[in-house]
């Protein structure tokens, strides 16, 4: 990393006072991570704090219907079964997917699972009047279940769930919906917030103890219906650590094991002290979603003149190497890339572009985070995205918050804060829904789902949803690819790199395997002895 930039990131770090580890003597072995976020990840079922939530906490304490496979590092991660051993669509009904569920699966709390539970579970996220509806789930699941319907138990390990419409990928929506003990739930009347001091799931791992905002404890479930997959370590030690620095920092002295997004800075030194640090790509989008509504962004040759106003190499030297120029909104290995339209950095283009739409100097607000999940090192990044936009004909305030405070703007919707041209929240490309269609189509308009600035296209709407009733792979993929290549040809985001997802860990840890994805398996991991 050149000298011109070490001054974005600032060289004061003031340690944070972390609880002492557990007197020893213990026979235990504890893997200890330091994770962006600066809170712990809600334990109620669907977490918060972003995918860092899900990565975490969602897929340790809890399964899904589906799962992801995370045991490989040369590939992109896909679905596998979970809770779920097979899914198909109803011959007769292509609206009706039919899932067998797995047998002899125990809730934490000794409970078995069966169908009712899944139907349980989706009361929760889905039905106001019953009285296991919590609303913050709610909130948190919508996005996926934009198709849902309804959904029944066929048998005791069978369940139909029907859609609004043919949906082809809703498998990979299933994934993301973590589901809870109906028991443990009953136990505290359910309470949400009194069952996320003492939860109860299928996962790997169980609920130890909670540090309110500083630490959570887990540890390891030797009763998993998944053997292979049994933790290798006795106890998982989870804390919210914001600041790069102070990360860094205890990992230095020992006071963690693993951090998430290392200073770029920071690499050398990690490296010269001995510790690894672990990179691959993984489907993420650092970019800006924009004001369809109010605003200059309503206007394409504004869209498309942020986008030439940007030089993504520099991105890259400043964030030392660990990133992909992102030109478009997915990177050129997916299948469905396309042709897009190719972003050079051409700042006369792009001030001829501001010039011809009569915003000059073209004034915006962007609202973006201190920290978060996959959020990589925005306050750096986000001061050089506001100098090479400015040096294009721009004016640009950053609206700064914490995470979570940008993630519920991004809940909200533009409604609520037309005030905000753009909003910088890191954004998961594992599937053609998550990647693409969420931020594109009318019927994810935030607060329902993830077009937050309401963008709407008619024939975006009619590729989408002829994509979502085709099953067969080939023609389906040339449709996803005509979603790609219209996003990039309309210019519906802000586009500035795509992450490497550099972790530090101490030498300790033996046995993890990066997988390209949002999401990592701890499980396999075995702590070596001091």
């Amino acid at each position: 990393m050149t000298k011109r930039f070490a001054s974005l990131f600032g060289a004061i770090a003031v340690l944070a006072a972390l609880a002492p580890a557990p007197v020893a003597a213990q026979p235990e072995s504890v893997l200890r991570v330091a994770m962006t976020a600066g809170d712990i990840p809600l334990t109620a079922g669907i977490p918060d704090q972003g995918f860092e939530g899900w990565r975490f906490v969602g897929y340790s304490l809890y399964d899904a219907l589906v799962s992801w496979d995370l045991s490989r590092s040369d590939v992109a991660a896909d679905i596998k079964p979970g809770l779920a051993t097979g899914w198909h669509v109803d011959p007769a009904n292509s609206r009706r997917w039919i899932f067998e569920l797995r047998h002899g699966v125990k809730f934490h709390d000794g409970s078995p699972f069966t169908a009712a539970d899944v139907v349980w579970n989706f009361d929760r996220f889905t039905k106001e009047s019953a009285p296991q509806f919590n609303a913050r789930q709610f909130a948190f699941a919508r996005g996926y279940l934009g198709s849902f319907e309804s959904i029944e138990a066929v048998d005791e390990f069978t369940i139909a769930i029907t859609t609004k419409q043919p949906d082809s990928l809703l498998p990979y929506n299933m994934s993301f919906l973590m589901l809870v003990s109906p028991r443990r739930s009953a136990e505290v009347g359910n309470d949400a917030d009194a069952f996320a001091r003492n939860p109860s799931g299928t996962g790997p791992y169980r609920f130890s103890r909670m540090v309110p905002g500083e630490r959570l404890e887990l540890v390891k479930n030797t009763e998993y219906w998944d053997t292979a997959r049994i933790p290798h370590h006795d106890r998982l030690v989870l804390l919210p650590m914001p600041e790069a620095s102070t990360r860094t920092a205890a990992l230095l002295s020992g006071q963690v094991d693993w951090i998430e997004a290392p200073a770029p800075d920071a690499i050398p030194r990690l490296r010269s002290s001995r510790m690894q640090i672990v990179t691959n790509a993984y489907p993420h989008n650092w970019a800006y979603q924009l004001n369809f509504v109010d605003g200059p962004f309503r206007d394409v040759r504004v869209r498309r003149a942020a986008n030439y106003a940007l030089n993504r190499p520099d991105f890259k030297e400043l964030l030392g190497g660990v990133a992909l120029e992102a030109y478009a909104n997915l990177p050129p290995s997916t299948p469905y890339y396309g042709h897009p339209v190719r972003y050079e950095f051409d700042p006369a283009r792009a001030r001829a572009l501001l010039t011809e739409a009569g915003c000059l100097p073209c004034k915006i607000t962007l609202a973006i985070s201190t920290s978060g999940s996959g959020q990589m090192q925005p306050l750096p990044m986000n001061e050089l995205v506001k100098s090479q936009l400015e040096a294009a004909g721009f004016e640009v305030t950053l609206d700064v918050m914490d995470w979570n405070a940008l993630l519920q703007v991004g809940r909200d919707g533009r409604e609520k804060h037309q005030n905000v041209d753009g909003l910088n929240i890191s954004r998961s490309l594992q599937d053609p829904f998550n990647g693409m269609m969420r931020f594109v189509w009318t019927q994810q308009f935030a607060p329902r789902g993830s077009n937050w600035g309401h963008y709407r296209s008619e024939e975006m709407d009619a590729l989408i949803n002829r994509a979502l009733a085709t099953f067969e792979p080939a023609p389906r993929l040339a449709l996803l690819t005509q979603i790609h290549e219209k996003m990039s040809e309309e210019a519906v985001m802000l586009w500035v790199v795509h992450d490497l997802n550099p972790r530090a860990m101490s030498p300790r840890v033996r046995g993890f395997v990066q997988a390209q994805s949002w999401f990592q398996d701890l499980t396999p991991i075995t702590m070596a002895p001091r």
